[in-house]
């Protein structure tokens, strides 16, 4: 076992951002129009929200009618949705080009689910694994600024949480004089609700900013899953079937504060703290069903399901920003400190009203475990160099880890616990690592610039599973190369180019070979035979006016070798094994296009679509190697119609194209969702939200190999609505810019203004 781990861990690696105070701040500072640096800045930008960085020069800024291009991302704003309010983190992201959330907070982009999510540039705990999906769908909207997409990331990023493309929640911040507030209370149907407030002071040197969220909601949903599978002796395939109703609402509160300090004109501290907790009680009812090859009903139980538990979910951080004696010259050093601990209890019982074999009614139990810890400490320093801009940087990083299921069966008589083995496990993994980077920009010619990067990491890793008194380590050293480069065609037209090698390490849950009881048909395991996938991205993106409005068409190709995939296979008559697999390749092409802007002086659009090829071999376990592609038009359109001065109405459509998913595919889905905002005041404002509005939403996966037929349907509440009021203190709302009301002496001197630099624009870390 431990030769197996040895050698499945070899050559993975951890590549982790290294971003200066914060990856956003730092690659847009790098990106800026400063005066050696590359046009990264189209000259079609929308007149743009001057934002004050640490340096003083103008960063790149963003516009709420369309996203802005930069050398290696695109951004988009979160203000313009009208419904971020009252609605989520997940819904935000929801709204982002080629991004597809699902209800239960699963992430896509470009059909592909290695998607890292950064909150401020940063990785968080509360990000990684099973606390991802709780975390987006309890973060409220309201508190992001922008989404920064990420799909060739340069050599200041790594790749915690699976290296693919990045997805990064720039937070808000204010840095003007002043007090601003608001205030946000929402109703939903079904009992649900919301609240949420946050507010910023800044006077002096001293900066302050925080704000707390409440929520009462969740998805109801309904499943079925028809199965056949083949009888090795007779040839024929046998039938099951499983429906299931789950029920539950839960709470979470969400609390965040931020610091800053100004030394001096060149010298910045800041400090930041926020916490989250949730439960995660439901309730459920299953029904199995289980037949023979002839057509025989062979079983047939009920499974109810209690389930109760926590989440606990905290990150911590302080950082310096020192401005030097050349223009643009900056240092920055970051501390991140992030935890998210998630604790269940399931009691199980199962009523027979066709037993097969001996089986009997039986109850059982279920404590379940997980954790994972990060310590991020990182710094970069920047540079004019030679006519262009010169960036050095490094990282140090812990990433712990830690599974522990104890499954206990209990005597429906004499109601006796006796653990079972085959059931629980305990395994952990901790990850050490020591990058650095370096990264070059330059104007090649009036038209031409370009940004090279390469990063070099040292990971030193140890897997411990403790059930099996088992423990293996291992350390390497992989380096990661980056290049983008911008042409610039005329005053309205840019050309962008980018290329990026990416390694996918496997997850601690990917190696964990445990075998993980889900119910009575279902159980997953990991593989300690895993290699890490190695991914080679180009891009190539042409933005321009179009009819008057912003446009852009990329085309990209994304190759993977040893792709891990899902894998699956009976290891009895009627259980089937969910397992990882290095698939034997995979690549996919697209086109992915936009176009945004007024169509009348009260009509906005904003649309964009992603028309892609995907290909993946994979083997079944008859041994059996397949090719199967997938051709996919996803795309979403919205219109914002302003009625008039009061009245504000918005219609998103979006429509969802098939994705490969292991040995099978996910089915189409579309979903349409309205806004309305009514001004009643300058300051209050009274928003409703209807989301799915046809009840239209599903998440449906079909397999179909030599050895299992299986589809899966999920469907959750479906129409959801929210009416809330939102109002913001301090004076006449400055909702046409963006600006929030203000309080408070009105000439004081805030981070960033007279006082000294700020801590940074959209984005910037603490």
């Amino acid at each position: 076992m431990q030769k197996i781990l040895f050698c499945c861990l070899a050559g993975s690696s951890l590549l982790s951002p290294l971003t200066s105070a914060h990856a956003q701040s730092s690659a847009s500072d790098t990106l800026k129009p400063a005066a050696p640096a590359v046009p990264a800045v189209p000259a079609k930008a929308a007149p743009p929200v001057k934002v004050e960085a640490p340096d003083t020069t103008p960063s790149v800024s963003v516009s709420a009618e369309r996203p802005t291009g930069r050398i290696d991302r695109q951004v988009y704003e979160v203000k313009s949705d009208i419904g971020s309010t009252n609605g989520t983190a997940a819904d935000a992201l929801s709204n982002v080009p080629s991004v597809a959330v699902d209800p239960d907070g699963s992430v896509t982009l470009r059909g592909s689910s290695n998607v890292q999510i950064l909150i401020d540039g940063k990785p968080s705990a509360m990000m990684q694994g099973d606390s991802r999906g709780a975390t987006l769908n309890a973060m409220a909207a309201d508190d992001i600024d922008s989404v920064e997409v990420i799909n060739n990331p340069g050599a200041q990023f790594g790749n915690e949480a699976g290296g693919g493309p990045i997805l990064n929640l720039v937070m808000k911040r204010n840095r003007k004089p002043g007090g601003f507030a608001t205030v946000n209370a929402n109703r939903g149907i079904g009992g649900r609700y919301n609240a949420s407030t946050s507010g910023t002071y800044n006077e002096g040197p001293w900066g302050f900013q925080g704000g707390i969220n409440f929520r009462h909601d969740g998805r109801n949903s309904e499943g079925e899953v028809t199965r056949e599978r083949l009888d090795r002796v007779t040839g024929a395939f046998a039938p099951s079937s499983q429906s299931s109703v789950n029920n539950g609402l839960n709470d979470s509160l969400g609390l965040n504060g931020t610091v800053n300090y100004n030394l001096g004109a060149n010298d910045t501290l800041a400090a930041s703290v926020s916490l989250n907790n949730r439960s995660n009680d439901q309730r459920s009812r299953d029904r199995y069903i289980n037949g023979d090859s002839d057509g025989n009903t062979i079983g047939d139980y009920v499974r109810s399901t209690a389930r109760s538990g926590d989440s606990h979910n905290y990150s911590w951080g302080g950082r310096y920003d020192h401005k030097g004696e050349l223009p643009g010259e900056t240092l920055k050093i970051d501390l991140r400190v992030s935890s998210a601990n998630n604790e269940s209890d399931s009691d199980y019982a199962n009523v027979y009203a066709i037993a097969t074999g001996n089986a009997v009614d039986t109850r059982a139990r279920q404590h379940s475990q997980t954790g994972n810890r990060i310590v991020d400490f990182s710094g970069d320093y920047e540079r004019p160099l030679a006519g262009g801009v010169a960036k050095l940087g490094y990282k140090v990083a812990d990433n712990s880890s830690s599974f522990d299921t104890l499954y206990t069966d209990i005597d429906p008589r004499s109601l006796i616990e006796t653990v079972n083995p085959m059931r629980s496990n305990r395994f952990e993994l901790d990850e050490r690592t020591i990058a650095l980077y370096g990264s070059y920009q330059m104007r090649l010619s009036e038209r031409w610039g370009a940004l090279a990067g390469l990063r070099a990491e040292y990971t030193d890793l140890t897997v411990r599973q403790i059930t099996s008194d088992i423990e293996a380590t291992n350390n390497y050293i992989n380096y990661i190369p980056s290049l983008f480069a911008t042409y610039k065609v005329n005053d309205e037209s840019n050309l962008r180019f980018s290329y990026a090698h990416r390694i996918r390490r496997p997850s601690a849950g990917d190696l964990n070979p445990y075998v993980i009881y889900r119910d009575e048909f279902n159980v997953s395991a990991g593989n300690p035979k895993l290699k890490p996938t190695q991914t080679d991205s180009f891009e190539v993106g042409y933005e321009t006016k179009l009819w008057g409005l912003e446009s852009s068409l990329r085309a990209y190709h994304r190759r993977d070798k040893d792709a891990i995939v899902d894998y699956r296979y009976f290891i009895s008559d009627n259980v089937l094994l969910t397992t990882r697999e290095n698939g034997e390749g995979s690549h996919s092409s697209g086109m992915e296009f936009s176009l945004s802007g007024k169509l009348t002086p009260s009509l906005t659009l904003n649309t964009s679509g992603n028309l892609a090829r995907s290909q993946q071999q994979s083997q079944d376990d008859l041994g059996n190697v397949s090719t199967r592609t997938a051709n996919s038009l996803s795309g979403r359109a919205r219109l914002n119609y302003q009625l008039n001065t009061a009245n504000q109405v918005q219609v998103a459509l979006q429509m969802q194209g098939k994705t490969l998913s292991g040995q099978g595919y996910r089915s189409p889905n579309n979903t349409v969702n309205i806004n309305w905002r009514h001004t009643v005041t300058p300051q209050l404002s009274l928003v409703m939200n209807v989301t799915d509005v046809f009840s239209s939403n599903k998440m449906e996966t079909v397999i179909n190999s030599a050895s299992l037929r299986e589809t899966s349907t999920r469907r959750f509440d479906g129409r959801m609505i929210y009416v809330g009021l939102s109002y913001r203190l301090g004076g006449p709302s400055a909702s046409r810019d963006g600006d929030s009301p203000r309080f408070g002496p009105p000439g004081g001197r805030g981070p960033g203004g007279p006082g000294g630099p700020g801590p940074g624009g959209p984005g910037a870390e603490g």
